[in-house]
């Protein structure tokens, strides 16, 4: 009698679970086969059990096993042309959405709605933020964060800063001109990381860590997050090594940022950064707000409130991501477009001429002279706004709301609902050739023709920071940051990418473990897509594949 109390004192909770389990799948799949008799378009294959994961994974498994799931995602949409708009359900992952790369929907979902990231958000986040950050906070708390960080990414504070991008810049120079000198091949995507790291660390913490040319903790254990994470690849979510290794450097990244926190607190209590002019680092403004919500002196106030600091370092740790990872990645990108399309590196190097002289070693000092001559480089940006149109480095999600719906090309309506969410692709809304002529080649032209012109592109169509409200706080920092790496680089450098080099060098049974892990399915692994050995991947800011492995040399 006893034995039987247990077992179904043991039972019943799992039980209740099962049945609380399906009826949760019948109620999401009932809600999405009625949109489904409605007429709303959605991949062939959907079924009540598993929805669309398969015909997902099926566009996975054709692509390279650590491209990013939007390039599956960026097939699909290309047999959805006709309406800009589709219905892709992989709930449980994710809640059912409409993919969208019709522009105006997109800013129907960003900018006349508003809409407030996706509650799954949190939780593809968390590892890396640690806490609610702006990336995923609602409304109500982001308009108070981001109030709190504007002043630190204006363009007037991105201005005082840039001695700093041009000092780390300088050492990124030294960086490839060893590499060139000594013939190596090396992966670029490892300096351009390191580089953007040295940036976001000074512009958070207003700290020199040098991490071009020494590990620092910090940065090392975002590096062990970032690697250990993905949106989507079981493989990566599923291991159960996963969980520890990321919650451990997680744990190492706040203690770091809480030091840092403390020691400025300390500096300003003894009146460190009164009344100083320079620009403000992020902890310096989340400091002053604190005190400021607190109506309080610094002198006054002797601890700083656990859950001010915990929220503080979520901050912290959002903008380390996405001040080092997609910035890092864009930077790669820059180089290979570049490589393959002489006559645009050509017209940078001409520009450089014009705008710092014919000598390039001198082109730092003068833009520590003279910072506004960044805002003279139009070709330069053009280069960076087309690389980023080709290579947007992320899309982003929205939750749907009761009593909305968005609009396609044709007027048709598309209901939402809380259970619904939007996801914006980047990728096919900025390579849609019913509006970008020539989508798919790079033209910097595009960018500095005059409204009227066949090139001239659509505003709403490029979105690599996303527009409405909840735009990227740090898209000048990335300008920025890009164009003075050209104007001290482009000229002195030739990169060329190295991978029939580096594909020789791997090892023969890398393809045995492969097919043994089932990447492969007993077939040669995929390199490419499109033609694309640099394809981006999933690594956290889709970076290249396999870290663009290059070779540089120096300009004659």
């Amino acid at each position: 009698m006893a034995l039987t109390n247990i077992l179904v004192t043991l039972l019943l909770p799992l039980v209740g679970a099962v049945v609380y389990g399906c009826h949760a799948l019948y109620e999401h799949r009932f809600r999405v086969n009625q949109l489904r008799k409605q007429g709303i378009p959605m991949p062939k294959g959907w079924n009540w059990l598993t929805g669309h994961m398969f015909v997902l994974s099926e566009y996975v498994n054709r692509l390279p096993p650590d491209a990013n799931v939007a390039l599956a995602t960026h097939e699909i949409a290309s047999e959805f042309t006709d309406t800009e708009i589709f219905l892709l359900d992989v709930w449980p992952v994710s809640p059912a959405q409409y993919v969208v790369f019709y522009p105006e929907a997109a800013s129907q979902a960003t900018t006349k709605y508003n809409l407030p990231k996706t509650v799954i958000q949190p939780r593809f986040m968390q590892p890396i933020t640690g806490g609610p950050s702006m990336i995923s906070m609602g409304q109500t708390e982001w308009k108070a964060w981001r109030s709190i960080f504007n002043p630190g990414f204006s363009a007037g504070s991105m201005q005082d800063l840039l001695p700093e991008v041009i000092s780390s810049v300088q050492v990124f120079c030294d960086k490839l001109r060893e590499k060139a000198k000594a013939g190596h091949l090396f992966c670029l995507d490892d300096l351009t990381t390191r580089l953007t790291m040295d940036v976001i660390l000074k512009v958070t913490l207003d700290a020199r860590m040098d991490h071009q040319n020494s590990d620092n903790p910090l940065a090392t254990a975002l590096g062990h997050i970032t690697r250990w994470h993905s949106f989507w690849d079981p493989r990566v979510r599923a291991n159960p090594i996963r969980p520890l290794v990321q919650w451990y450097y997680g744990r190492v990244m706040n203690k770091c940022i809480r030091a840092e926190l403390e020691r400025r607190f300390s500096e300003m209590q003894q009146g460190g950064i009164s009344g100083s002019k320079r620009a403000k680092s992020i902890i310096a403004l989340a400091l002053e707000a604190y005190l400021g919500d607190k109506n309080e002196k610094i002198t006054n106030t002797t601890n700083l409130d656990a859950h001010f600091a915990e929220y503080v370092t979520y901050q912290i740790r959002l903008f380390l991501f996405a001040g080092n990872d997609t910035t890092s990645s864009s930077i790669v990108y820059v180089y290979h477009l570049l490589s393959q399309h002489p006559d645009a590196l050509t017209g940078v190097r001409q520009e450089h001429d014009q705008i710092f002289g014919n000598d390039p070693t001198v082109a730092a000092q003068r833009l520590r002279d003279q910072p506004a001559l960044l805002n003279q480089c139009a070709y330069t940006m053009a280069v960076i706004k087309e690389t980023l149109r080709l290579y947007p480095p992320a899309g982003t999600m929205r939750q749907g709301r009761d009593g909305l719906s968005l609009t396609d090309r044709h007027g048709n309506t598309y209901p939402l609902a809380d259970d619904i969410s939007i996801t914006i692709l980047h990728q096919p809304i900025q390579q849609n050739q019913r509006i970008w002529p020539r989508a798919k080649e790079f033209l910097p032209e595009r960018w500095l023709v005059e409204a009227g012109h066949e090139l001239y592109p659509d505003p709403a169509a490029y979105r690599p920071f996303e527009q409405g409200p909840r735009n990227c706080i740090g898209q000048t920092l990335v300008y920025n940051e890009m164009r003075v790496v050209l104007v001290m680089t482009a000229r002195q450098f030739d990169i060329r990418p190295a991978y029939d080099e580096w594909d020789a060098m791997k090892p023969k049974t890398e393809g045995l473990v492969a097919r043994f892990m089932g990447l492969g399915a007993g077939n040669p692994v995929r390199k490419t897509v499109d033609g694309d050995r640099a394809y981006q991947t999933e690594k956290a800011g889709t970076h290249p594949a396999d870290g663009y492995p290059c070779r540089a040399t120096l300009v004659a």
